[in-house]
């Protein structure tokens, strides 16, 4: 077991509590970035790469045919293995967007094609569900199930804002736990169903879900209202007959008390390890456990936890995801840290044994979530969403890709409204902005002030510019800048392109013979005239 801190490169600002980690032919997957995508990469999917103790990503691009994908925070996120000649696929359901909106929409994530430079393009198709369909929640699960030759998919779980007809002024924005029901529901026609257990009589979030064949495991969680993480094991057979299903439910002994878990699997065995979450609001889990699921049942078995640094004992949250194998990216806050220009730090957790040979410049993915903390509702470790920002920049991280994300190669980005940094007089909240020039389409205008060594970027309306001043500025497709430096070229706008004149060089003819010429006498001429007339 090692526990590797990385540099992130310039893309410490899209990793956020909430964002999921997924695995498509081998590369992994972020899902979920904080704020909504740019220009740049209008998926909001990026890949993750680790090379040499540096964490960078890289744009995803989606095909043709595929439909819109918002940046939801924790969702329900469920890993489809190669079955009936069908690829490698994930279904996402529900999520949280940064404008506090929950989904309730499912989509299919599957890959198109691999480019001749091994760039990845992935198809994204929605899918409806008929009958009872699970209405929008965050912090709940999907698991698939296998029974007498057919697969189905369960959801559990999950919280979702308040009922229309209980939701006031003051509680428009509090959030309950769903109803504890379960939903099973197939791919291939779209038909859900709903059920109701007794044994499962509570809400539960954020709780980890295993499954083997016709089995699902749900361990730990937490409940709004009891306010408590109990140690509950719940076992789930399902079992898909002719008619109707037949769900069946036990309660074990044997649980965890934890929510907002990470999970990964160590090999093609259900075989898991569960590293990370909460035990109550104010104290994290720093225990390890390995979890195999086989015919007999479950097990938990202690692991010894790696040599946590200061900066993760003494955090108060943190989160992550599988990246592979017996791999997680796991982030803590830089707290109380002002110095520091990134949000968080970020670390590679391997858990591979001595006699196992692993790459470690390569990662994969795996289904489970990341955790999700959220500040809007009454406190929660494993919960709180940080809403409302935009994302940092992502910059190109020199890594020598040819596919690998640049913001020099924007034209314009700065009318998008992405940039955040301002100077420290800046009275302009951008998440309950109003516009002020009529050229703002999605963000307060911002421009580039070159006082300084470096530099800085001012919102438009701080600097008290007037709008024809503001689009003079901006002529020539260049960005803002301050008003005492307008007229300044500056270095990050791309210079043109200047074409050389191709020099043309008249071929040469060896041997050149001249045309012939006739010499006729007047009376000659005068008789070929009036015979071709």
């Amino acid at each position: 077991m090692t526990l590797q801190p990385l540099t992130p490169v310039n893309c410490a600002g899209l990793l956020q509590p909430g964002c999921s980690l997924l695995q498509l032919d081998g590369e992994v997957l972020l899902f979920g970035q904080k704020g909504w995508p740019k220009r740049s990469c209008p998926t909001g999917v990026f890949g993750v790469r680790i090379k040499r103790g540096e964490l960078k990503l890289r744009p995803i691009t989606f095909s043709n045919d595929s439909c819109y994908l918002p940046p939801l925070r924790c969702p329900a996120v469920c890993r489809l293995d190669p079955y009936d000649g069908l690829p490698e696929s994930y279904l996402i359901h529900g999520g949280r967007t940064p404008n506090n909106e929950i989904s309730s929409s499912l989509y299919l994530l599957t890959m198109d094609s691999r480019g001749c430079n091994r760039k990845l393009t992935v198809r994204c198709k929605e899918k409806e569900l008929v009958a009872e369909v699970p209405g929008a929640r965050y912090g709940h699960t999907m698991s698939m199930v296998q029974s007498r030759g057919k697969t189905a998919c369960v959801l559990f779980g999950g919280r979702s804002y308040m009922p229309a007809g209980e939701r006031t002024t003051e509680s428009w924005n509090s959030v309950v736990d769903c109803p504890s029901q379960v939903f099973l529901f197939d791919l291939e026609f779209g038909c859900s169903s709903a059920h109701t257990l007794s044994e499962l009589h509570d809400g539960q979030s954020f709780h980890v879900a295993l499954s083997r064949e016709d089995c699902v495991y749900f361990i730990g969680g937490h409940s709004l209202t009891s306010d408590s993480r109990p140690p509950r094991l719940f076992r789930l057979r399902v079992e898909l007959l002719q008619g109707s299903p037949l769900l069946s439910c036990e309660t074990l002994d044997t649980g965890l008390s934890i929510s907002s878990a990470i999970v990964t699997r160590t090999g093609p065995s259900h075989k898991y390890i569960i590293l990370g979450g909460y035990q109550s609001d104010s104290q994290k889990r720093m225990e390890c456990s390995t979890v195999i699921v086989d015919e007999k049942g479950i097990q938990f078995e202690p692991l010894e936890p790696p040599n946590w640094t200061p900066d993760i004992i003494h955090s108060r949250t943190w989160f992550g995801g599988s990246a592979g194998e017996g791999s997680i990216l796991l982030g803590v806050p830089t707290e109380g840290r002002p110095s520091q220009p990134d949000t968080h730090y970020f670390y590679k957790m391997s858990f591979h044994t001595e006699g196992e040979r692993k790459d470690e410049d390569e990662t994969q993915g795996c289904s489970q979530e990341s955790t999700d903390y959220d500040n809007s509702t009454p406190l929660e470790d494993s919960e709180e969403l940080y809403f409302g920002r935009d994302p940092h920049e992502l910059e190109d991280s020199s890594d020598g890709d040819e596919d690998a994300y640049n913001e020099d190669d924007e034209e314009d980005e700065s009318q998008t409204g992405y940039w955040i940094k301002c100077c420290l007089g800046c009275q302009v909240d951008p998440n309950t902005w109003e516009p002020y020039y009529s050229t703002e389409l999605h963000r307060p205008a911002m421009i580039f002030c070159s006082r300084g060594e470096e530099g800085h970027w001012v919102h438009a309306q701080c600097m008290e510019l007037s709008e024809t001043l503001l689009l003079r500025l901006s002529e020539g497709n260049q960005k803002y800048f301050c008003s005492d430096h307008g007229g300044l070229p500056y270095q990050e706008t791309t210079p043109p392109r200047q074409l050389l004149p191709l020099k043309r060089t008249p071929m040469k003819v060896k041997e050149r013979k001249t045309p012939l010429r006739l010499k006729l006498s007047p009376a000659k001429k005068s008789f070929f005239r009036r015979l071709f007339d």
